[in-house]
């Protein structure tokens, strides 16, 4: 074994397909007894109802250039694309849906649809020149600086005053306050502006879509395609030390700052130590599952379009809702974003049935039920709720964490999406995926880009290592700009161009400036004999101690 992963989720799955393709043997370690972190399904209320466990609704999955590399439709995933991306009821019996055509958008918001042009069309238009950007560290030379520069000048804004700002009516603002609501960070902080333009930017040029079957699919077409590879998955395999791995001459860790601490402390400087003990997390989620005896009956029929709906009203409203967990207080109306897959994936359910994933934001750790909360918010926008009720599945903010160690305190994201931490995640290094140990390597969520079903944390960290192993470049970097995909589009698949991720340039850069005079002059590969054999042996050995 050349490479061990530990942690079996999107991104540690993703670090090691990348490293089968570039032949190298790895295997992946997971402590749960089943494969996905934070993609997995289960019956969490009645037999024959799929409920997603954390993930449910996948747009990263689609605008991600390595995962669309990937020929997971080979491997069994399908990703369903429903008419809208998304819909917010208001309490007139109306929703905003924005279609995935921005003129269509523009034309359903009146007054308010130039605004949105301007705000959200333009950055449709220049995605794949940002995509890249997105996706990957934020310590870079931008590939594109006028197109970057014309986002950050709104997106740096706080989401809140943006809103109030450029929208007149309630509509877009309560629509654009909804998707920034995805930063789970307090509306009026500076940077949450960045995150309602990108989940919108993303509903016109990629798609809210869901995976047949159940999010547990994602990590089903990923594992079948690195055992295809050559690669290993072990299950109910916890590390608690690296000396408890078998000997391998990289490691690649899909944990939090946290465990990365206990995992390999000693071998770690003082100075990264601390930055990872400082590291913050944001807010937890409570989270309800239902059995329905039927479809939400929404009082605005066009929420029956979309598989995500978002609960919480007016701006003002979604913004008190997202700074209580801030504050230590859990709110009394708070913003419930909602899935309804079973709308569009007949898998999930037995005939008639459906099934509801719903969850709000609460402060980190919190065991508070916000269950009645919940449903009063729900009831609101869809009359009669309550009564299509057969089962229901609880998990609090410490329930998450008991299931998967990676989300600390309920928080999904891997940490606090600050602009401190988008800059320096976990620590402010110019790899961040690097540790000390030249041989160590960190790939969750606690990296950049952050959290979401993307695999670049992986891919990237992987990369990573590839050039610490001296093998060459592989594959896994071809990328397709997903607004050149057809709406129709299906599967995690997708035929990818020669143009690599900008994200994966940069990292490649700074490991060739990082590399000893020797190696760079010898290039990317160790020289191989007359043979194909290399002519200096690997010799496997564990991570080496701090330089």
């Amino acid at each position: 074994m050349e490479a061990a992963v530990i942690g079996s989720g999107p991104n540690g799955l993703s670090a090691a397909l990348v490293l089968a393709r570039a032949g190298v043997r790895v295997r992946v370690f997971e402590a749960e007894p089943t494969i996905g972190g934070g993609t997995r399904s289960a019956e969490l209320t009645l037999p024959g109802f799929v409920h997603d466990v954390c993930s449910a609704v996948h747009p990263m999955a689609v605008a991600s250039p390595f995962l669309r590399a990937l020929p997971l439709a080979e491997h069994g995933l399908e990703l369903i694309h429903p008419p809208a991306p998304l819909a917010h009821p208001l309490d007139d019996g109306e929703a905003v849906v924005p279609d995935r055509s921005i003129d269509a958008t523009v034309a359903s918001l009146g007054g308010d649809g130039e605004a949105y042009r301007r705000v959200i069309g333009r950055t449709v238009e220049d995605w794949r020149l940002l995509d890249s950007a997105f996706l990957g560290p934020i310590l870079r030379v931008p590939r594109h600086p006028l197109a970057l520069g014309r986002f950050g000048l709104r997106g740096l804004r706080p989401s809140a005053s943006l809103a109030s700002s450029v929208f007149e009516g309630e509509q877009a603002r309560a629509l654009f306050a909804g998707a920034a609501a995805h930063s789970v960070l307090p509306l009026e902080q500076l940077g949450t502006a960045s995150f309602g333009i990108v989940f919108l930017a993303l509903a016109h040029a990629c798609g809210w879509p869901v995976a047949r079957g159940g999010s547990q699919q994602i990590a089903q077409a990923l594992a079948s395609y690195l055992r295809a590879l050559g690669g290993e998955i072990e299950t109910g395999a916890p590390v608690t030390a690296l000396e408890e791995l078998p000997r391998a001459r990289v490691v690649i860790c899909d944990v939090g700052p946290g465990q990365l601490l206990s995992l390999a402390g000693p071998r770690l400087s003082s100075r990264y130590r601390g930055a990872l003990a400082r590291f913050r997390y944001g807010p937890g989620v409570f989270k309800l599952d239902y059995a329905l005896d039927g479809p939400v009956p929404w009082n605005a029929p066009d929420c029956a379009r979309a598989a995500t709906v978002h609960v919480g009203g007016t701006l003002a409203e979604i913004a008190a809702s997202e700074r209580a967990p801030w504050q230590g207080r859990h709110s009394e109306r708070p913003f419930v974003l909602v899935a309804q897959p079973s709308l569009f994936d007949a898998t999930r359910a037995p005939e008639g049935k459906h099934t509801l994933w719903a969850y709000c934001h609460v402060p980190n750790g919190s065991s508070t039920d916000m269950t009645e909360r919940i449903e009063s918010q729900i009831e609101r926008f869809a009359t009669g709720f309550r009564d299509l009720v057969l089962a229901r599945s609880v998990t609090t903010s410490s329930d998450f964490e008991r299931g998967n160690a990676n989300i600390v305190g309920g928080d999904i994201n891997g940490g606090a999406a600050t602009l401190r931490q988008l800059v320096a995640r976990p620590a402010l290094r110019r790899l961040p995926y690097s540790t000390p140990d030249p041989d160590l390597f960190l790939c969750s969520a606690s990296t950049p880009p952050g959290g979401g079903v993307h695999g670049m944390c992986g891919h990237l960290a992987a990369r990573a290592a590839l050039r610490r192993l001296g093998v060459g470049r592989s594959s896994s970097s071809a990328r397709s700009p997903c607004v050149a995909r057809p709406r129709s589009a299906r599967g995690g698949g997708g035929r990818g161009s020669s143009a690599r991720s900008g994200g994966v340039a940069e990292v490649e850069r700074e490991l060739r400036r990082r590399a000893p005079p020797s190696r760079r002059r010898r290039g990317r590969a160790p020289r191989r004999g007359a043979a194909g054999e290399p002519t200096r042996a690997r010799r496997a050995h564990r991570p080496r101690g701090r330089r």
